[in-house]
């Protein structure tokens, strides 16, 4: 039962993909009076958009696939940070699918409660989900950690209006386009590490373990290279003393009478 639910978890955030696919296609559908760095996303949604419904669709789609994948991989989310992780993903797959159901010009504020949720929630989302996953990938952890904490800084400048350097679309972008990426990245680390927690701790703690035993190689190797230098200078020195020592006795000058 874990393993299929790990499958189809795993591919339900691999599909959140998808969304990449539709906004490209509906942007070109607006033809060239859209930009992804002036313009924000909502606007593909909007009435003046000729995919409007191809555009809320994906966000709809996108809330499935969130909330789909945060409750089959539940069990193996474990801990804290597991718990806290599915609930602010939840929270995104709320924001998004508000986002698809009321249109920017339409109902305004669920429209716009929707964007905080998903934003805010899938950033922390996020950050806690990397702490899930160290144990089965560092290098997984560590990226999903960036990417959290790449969309939170993105939210708080789109929220707050700074945003001179990127557009306000691509500053919406930089804050919203991580929670797919990430998404499909830690779905795909699921399934290729398999159900079993406990074989992925183990193979972390062997992983530590084989550091460790390099850094204690190394410690020993310098040590010993230490004592090699100490006792190669100690020789020296007392060559030097025997040196200096004979030389004092063949240059003393002999005193008439001695």
């Amino acid at each position: 039962m874990i393993a299929h639910r790990l499958r189809w978890g795993a591919l339900a955030w691999l599909l959140t993909l998808q969304f990449f696919v539709v906004e490209t296609v509906v942007q070109v559908r607006f033809g060239g009076g859209y930009s992804r760095s002036a313009d924000v996303i909502s606007a593909l949604g909007g009435s003046t958009s000729p995919a409007a419904q191809l555009m809320n669709a994906s966000f709809v789609a996108q809330a499935a696939l969130i909330l789909a994948g945060a409750v089959a991989l539940r069990p193996l989310l474990r801990g804290t940070a597991g718990r806290i992780a599915v609930g602010l993903l939840a929270l995104a797959a709320v924001g998004v699918l508000l986002v698809g159901v009321f249109p920017l010009d339409g109902n305004v504020t669920a429209h716009r409660a929707g964007a905080v949720l998903y934003l805010v929630g899938g950033g922390l989302g996020l950050i806690a989900l990397a702490y899930t996953l160290r144990p089965r990938s560092e290098l997984v952890g560590t990226a999903l950690a960036v990417l959290g904490l790449i969309g939170t800084a993105g939210t708080v400048f789109f929220l707050t209006g700074v945003t001179s350097f990127l557009g306000e679309g691509g500053t919406e972008r930089a804050a919203a386009y991580v929670l797919p990426i990430a998404l499909a990245l830690a779905g795909a680390t699921l399934w290729r590490s398999g159900a079993d927690p406990a074989a992925a701790t183990a193979a972390r703690d062997e992983r530590l373990a084989a550091r460790a035993r390099a850094r204690e190689e190394k410690a020993e190797q310098d040590r010993l290279r230490d004592e090699a230098l100490e006792a190669a200078a100690r020789r020296h020195e007392a060559t030097r003393e025997q040196e200096t020592a004979d030389d004092d006795h063949w240059s003393t000058r002999v005193r008439p009478g001695d």
